[in-house]
Order: structure tokens, then C-alpha cells, then sequence
């Protein structure tokens, strides 16, 4: 076994006399003084093993016990099967790295196969790719797909996207030299009136359903726009929802992006997680990434390959459809893995869970005076938006004191709840409780 042995001092002023200095000081001619280190590093003294492991259980110990949760914004909390962990923790998946090149092994080129039919599956698309960083990356590339496929700068986003996938679109955009336009909300959904105004010279619409209120939106008239302006429907979709409503696909959309977290992929304090793509076939060379097909050898047996790859790394790099350099390998095995253990009927189970879940505490929370459903006549799944009279600040520094992670704050007097298929009837009867004291 070889150990680490530090470069020696006669190796170091070999070094330098090579590349023409006489100190290490000197190679930091072009840092300020003023921001340079003046002395050693302030770090207490190495201790053993067993000393740090004790020091960061004492750390660890100082987290608050695991709270009843009713927040998302995006990420969300749901059950994951110990077969998901037991699997992806093999180190055939665990330590295998990004799959640059077609010489990759074949199981893994057949779990992102599996991984890309899947999400074809889930939205009712044709095809996929082998997913992305993560939501707000995905739209970010669809938004690209769509300005060179209509051969247009300008893209509409609905105000309905979570907010900070409109910021990574508002990055993107000036770069990529699209023109971007917020189509408003109206009552909560989609303005289709300001839609049609805007829709004209357009490549594409993003829209979400459901939206940053949690409410489903129909995607079909929004398509409709879009289609008789010559341009593109990216739908932004929860993924639990689709096993409740029509997939993006069977509503006219052309490309389908969204955060894959919710399948099983923990919270993880934001991260990774996992963007996934899908799309219609005419729009198959567009999607960034790499894309795993199933073929055969020459002996007839069935293998897998890297079928399409379109990034600068591989064509001209005016020809690449995106500089993304790295899927979310392991992620994606992730969401396969979960989707294959969970199957049609345990999605169903979830998604009603969910959605019987956010409906009771809806009831729960509206039951207290001064709190309201901001659009009580608009379906919602998974999310919700409470008008309170009181100081949303106040609210929830109240279930804090109670022990519970409430919505999250969107503005003075309006939080976003949550609930999914993990929150039980008596943490709902516990925030009711803690809003009544409050109230």
C-alpha cells in the first residue's frame, strides 16, 4: 500500500527555478496584499478517530428532533422503499462515474435505458434523455429546444412556474440571446387572453400544472395557442401528479420538464437532485445530453449504446444543442429504481394520499378564522395558498414555537401549504390546534 509523501524541499525549489521564480510568495504576485493570509491558519490541533466521532455526534446532536412538515415550494417529502437505498447503494451504481463515452458498461447503459422509458411512460411522451441537474435546469435547456426548433427569440413563461425556475430561465435567456416575456396570472391560473397577446413571433410557452399555487391548470387551450402560432408547449409538471391527470402529452404539449426529486431522491438540504426531459420524437435531436438506445450485436444479442449525444464534446460546437457535460447518473437509477418498485398502482396510491392529504388540511386550516383558501374555486394537488388577516411571519413563528414546520412565507399575508402522503391526520389536527391558540 502507498502512502502520501508531500513534495520534499530540494523537489519544490526545483519547481520553481523551472518555472522561473524563487518562492512560493512570488506566485501570489497578483493577489492583493490586503487579502492575504498573514499567518497560519487558526485550526485546533488533529485528534484521533474516535474524537472527531465523537465531536460530530455532539453536532449532530444539536439538530431539532424531526418535525411535522407542511412546506414544498419545490421539493418535497415523500416516502421512499428501502429498496431504493439497498440498490443504489451497490457500489456497481454508487461509485460508477458519469457515462461520457458508448464504452460504458452495460448495466449501466441499460438502467438509464430503463430510466428513459420509464419517464417516457410517467408523461406520455416519446422520448428521453438521461436527465439533467435538475428542474429548473431542465426548463432552462427546453427553452433553448424551443428557439431552435421555431427558429425564434422570443419565449413566454407563465407566472405560474415556481419562482426560481423563472430566475434560472432569466439567466439563461440573455445568453442564449432569447428575448423572455411573463405571461400573468389571472385568479390563479394562466391568463390565456394575455397569452394569445404575447403568443405572436413566440418559439415556445413554459407553463406548469400544477402551478406555483399548487393549482392544476389545463394545458390544452394553452397548447392550442401556441400550435396556431407556429410554436412549442413545454409543460413543467409535478411528477406524482401524473398519475392523477391527462400526461403532458395527451394535452398537446411538445416537451415535458420537471424536478424528479419527489422520486426517490431525499431532500438532502436541496440537493442533487435530478432534471428530467421528455419530449415528442420530431424534436429528438434537440434534446441536450445523451440519449441510451437498445440495439443489437453481431451475434444477435440484445445490448445498449449510447445513441445520441449531441453536446459540443462530440459535434461542432455551433451544432451542440447544450453544454450540459454530466447527468445526474446516479439520481436517475434513483427514480428508476423507485418508479419500478412503486409501479402504476402504488403511484396512484401516493398521488391520492397526496391529494386527500392537502384537502383535509385545507379544511383543517380554513376552519380557523381569519385563514382562506386564496382561490377556493381552483383545483389543487399536493399545494395550496392560505390568505391569512394575520402577519405571515407571525403564523409561522407560532407553529414553530408549536413544533411545526408551517407553509412557506410568499409574501405579508400569504403562505404556501403542502401535504403529502407522509403527513398523518394528527399533525393536521395539531396545526388546526396551534392556529386556533394563535387566532
Amino acid at each position: 500500500m502507498r502512502t502520501y509523501v508531500p513534495i520534499t524541499d530540494a523537489e519544490r525549489k526545483q519547481m520553481l527555478e523551472t518555472i522561473g521564480v524563487s518562492s512560493m510568495e512570488e506566485l501570489l504576485c497578483d493577489v492583493p496584499e490586503s487579502v492575504r493570509l498573514k499567518g497560519p491558519l487558526q485550526l485546533p490541533r488533529g485528534q484521533s478517530e474516535a474524537d472527531v466521532l465523537r465531536a460530530m455526534q455532539a453536532y449532530a446532536a444539536e439538530n431539532a428532533p424531526e418535525r411535522p412538515l407542511f412546506r414544498g415550494g419545490g421539493a418535497y417529502y415523500h416516502f421512499i422503499p428501502a429498496i431504493v437505498d439497498a440498490l443504489t447503494e451497490r457500489g456497481e451504481l454508487l461509485t460508477a462515474y458519469t457515462p461520457y463515452q458508448a464504452e460504458m458498461s452495460q448495466g449501466m447503459l441499460q438502467a438509464i435505458y430503463e430510466y428513459q422509458s420509464l419517464m417516457c411512460r410517467l408523461t406520455g411522451m416519446d422520448v428521453s434523455n438521461a436527465s439533467v441537474y435538475d428542474g429548473a435546469t431542465a426548463a432552462a435547456e427546453a427553452m433553448t429546444m424551443c428557439r431552435e426548433a421555431a427558429r425564434k427569440k422570443k419565449m413566454l413563461v407563465s407566472e405560474g412556474v415556481l419562482p426560481y425556475v423563472r430566475e434560472v430561465l432569466e439567466t439563461y435567456a440573455p445568453g442564449a440571446g432569447i428575448e423572455l416575456v411573463t405571461v400573468p396570472l389571472r385568479g390563479g391560473v394562466t391568463d390565456l387572453d394575455a397569452l394569445r397577446a404575447a403568443a405572436e413571433g413566440a418559439a415556445g410557452l413554459i407553463a406548469a400544472t400544477p402551478n406555483c399555487y399548487g393549482i392544476l391548470e389545463d394545458l390544452a387551450p394553452m397548447a392550442d395557442i401556441m400550435h396556431e402560432n407556429k410554436a412549442l408547449l413545454v409543460s413543467y409538471v409535478e411528477p406524482f401528479s401524473l398519475a392523477l391527470v391527462k400526461k403532458p402529452g395527451a394535452l398537446g404539449a411538445d416537451i415535458a420538464v420537471g424536478e424528479g426529486q419527489p422520486l426517490g431522491i431525499p431532500l438532502s438540504f436541496g440537493g442533487p437532485y435530478l432534471g428530467f426531459m421528455t419530449a415528442k420524437q420530431k424534436l429528438l435531436r434537440l434534446l441536450p445530453g445523451r440519449i441510451v438506445g437498445e440495439t443489437v450485436d453481431e451475434e444477435g444479442n440484445r445490448c445498449y449504446v449510447l445513441t445520441l449525444q449531441a453536446r459540443e464534446q462530440h459535434i461542432r460546437r455551433e451544432k451542440a444543442q447544450s453544454n450540459i457535460c454530466s447527468n445526474e447518473g446516479l439520481c436517475a437509477v434513483r427514480a428508476a429504481i423507485y418508479l419500478t418498485a412503486m409501479g402504476p398502482q402504488g403511484m396512484r396510491e401516493a398521488a391520492e394520499a397526496c391529494l386527500r392529504n392537502a384537502h383535509a388540511l385545507a379544511e383543517r386550516i380554513c376552519s380557523v378564522p381569519g385563514f382562506r383558501l386564496a382561490y377556493p374555486d381552483k383545483p389543487f394537488f399536493l399545494e395550496f395558498l392560505i390568505a391569512s388577516d394575520l402577519p405571515a411571519r407571525s403564523v409561522d413563528g407560532a407553529l414553530r414555537e408549536a413544533g411545526i414546520v408551517g407553509g412557506l412565507q410568499l409574501d405579508a399575508h400569504h403562505m404556501l401549504w403542502c401535504a403529502t402522503e407522509m403527513n398523518t391526520m394528527a399533525e393536521m389536527d395539531a396545526v388546526k390546534a396551534a392556529l386556533e391558540v394563535f387566532a
